[in-house]
């Protein structure tokens, strides 16, 4: 069996998959849009915070209540690739993308779920 410390150590060198994904109401066609370094998990925590009636975007949360879970759809939109080069501050990567969707994709008012900051 494996120490703690292995554990902790085995836990630090696991890649996740990392990025920018949507929520997608497949009955308009708007969006929320998300990031994370760890996309599996993000998406697992989006999900109960709906399922529990807890989201903080309220717009999204009624529209998930009132339609159901089953009417929207989780899809990756943008994936960066884990290049193990100790250099790159993938915090920082993973938000400047984010800032690229938001930008590309114009998440506010009927395409959206985002509120436009001024």
């Amino acid at each position: 069996m494996k120490s703690k410390k292995e554990l902790k150590e085995a836990y630090r060198q696991m890649s996740f998959r990392m990025g920018v994904f949507c929520l997608r109401n497949k009955k308009d066609n708007r969006i929320w849009i998300h990031h994370s370094m760890d996309l599996d998990r993000a998406w697992n925590s989006v999900r109960l915070q709906l399922q529990s009636d807890r989201h903080p975007n309220t717009a999204l949360q009624e529209d998930w209540n009132r339609l159901g879970e089953e009417n929207f759809a989780c899809e990756v939109i943008e994936e960066l690739k884990d290049t193990q080069d100790p250099a790159v501050d993938y915090k920082k990567e993973v938000l400047e993308l984010y800032k690229l969707c938001l930008e590309e994709l114009q998440p506010y008012h009927d395409k959206g779920y985002h509120r436009q900051k001024s």
